[in-house]
């Protein structure tokens, strides 16, 4: 059992996934001419049907159980190679999550914000964080119907103007975020969260692929971000006016969108200053009423679109048209 076991994670690490249909007899355990996830539950279900024998112990505890299915898990999960995407699908809405590898990075008023950087941003310190996904654009309107049943943006018919579901979702307080991924993860089985003020900064500057842009993904924000000298009308009740559907201008370094722009995105964090002294996944102050949101969006300035630039809000009222998020994992 255990040879087996093994056979089948070095298949994995090899670069094979579940569902690939492929001929290689010693890795295909139930015999059906795929190696795939039936060859798991093949595992599985020898495991569980004799618990008396010890070659199933996986796990060494001296008892064959459910932890020892768990243990197979662990192993296929820390072996298997890592996907750069991961995609969920909630009553025919799709969201991407966008793999980024943790790494050490200069968070706040670096060189290239220039004067243009607030005093909240200072000091610039170190920051150390670890692997985690982030969503490759803010929830849009669609998503959050299709988990919440209503959509409580501004930017819809009911206030005249022309429905488009790919807009960012607004009108949320931070609250109604943790009400909303609460719902999602009960339906999806996973555990989805805000991201915190480092990953969310960390990302919009390209993680690992940073080219030290001033924005997210480029030093000309017309390329990249909707902010208020660019969006199509600044005149309210037109078409143009307000958010922008997702995914319509340039990603950055990391295939992220509209980091910069569109909407302010809440994160995790309660907000506070900054220290000078280098931190490892920080996850912002313990104590206050006031969170964290980033970004800028589609009526603010240049200034307030950078990937430094941070602002708050109040936690149970902060709603408005301008502010939105993303999802982490």
């Amino acid at each position: 059992m255990k040879k087996i076991l093994f056979v089948f994670i070095a298949m994995l690490m090899a670069g094979n996934v579940f569902g690939s249909s492929v001929n290689q007899s010693n890795n295909d355990v139930n015999n059906d001419d795929e190696i795939n996830i039936s060859d798991l539950n093949t595992v599985i279900d020898a495991m569980m049907n004799d618990p008396f024998n010890m070659n199933y112990d996986v796990n060494n505890d001296g008892v064959v159980n459910i932890a020892d299915v768990n243990a197979i898990i662990d192993m296929i999960l820390e072996t298997a190679p890592t996907t750069t995407e991961q995609m969920i699908v909630v009553d025919g809405v799709t969201y991407k999550m966008i793999f980024v590898d943790g790494g050490t990075f200069k968070m706040g008023a670096t060189a290239e914000q220039g004067s243009d950087a607030y005093s909240s941003e200072s000091p610039a310190h170190q920051v150390t964080l670890s692997d985690y996904r982030i969503g490759e654009t803010e929830v849009t309107q669609a998503l959050w119907l299709a988990v919440m049943g209503s959509n409580p943006s501004y930017f819809t018919p009911r206030n005249g103007y022309t429905e488009d579901l790919n807009r960012p979702v607004e009108m949320i307080t931070w609250n109604d975020c943790q009400t909303f991924i609460s719902k999602l993860n009960e339906m999806t089985g996973m555990h989805f969260r805000l991201p915190t003020e480092a990953e969310w900064e960390f990302a919009a500057r390209g993680g690992n692929k940073s080219k030290g842009y001033k924005y997210a993904g480029s030093n000309r924000l017309d390329e990249v971000a909707w902010y208020w000298e660019n969006i199509p009308s600044q005149t309210s009740r037109t078409p143009g006016y307000g958010t922008q559907p997702v995914r319509t201008k340039k990603a950055n370094e990391l295939g992220l969108y509209d980091m910069s722009g569109n909407v302010w995105e809440w994160c995790r964090d309660k907000y506070g200053d900054y220290s000078s002294a280098a931190q490892t996944n920080p996850t912002g102050p313990t104590s206050g009423s006031l969170r964290v949101r980033r970004g800028g969006a589609w009526g603010y300035t240049a200034r307030d679109c950078r990937v430094s630039t941070r602002f708050y809000d109040v936690q149970v009222s902060g709603a408005t048209s301008g502010l939105g998020f993303r999802l982490a994992l």
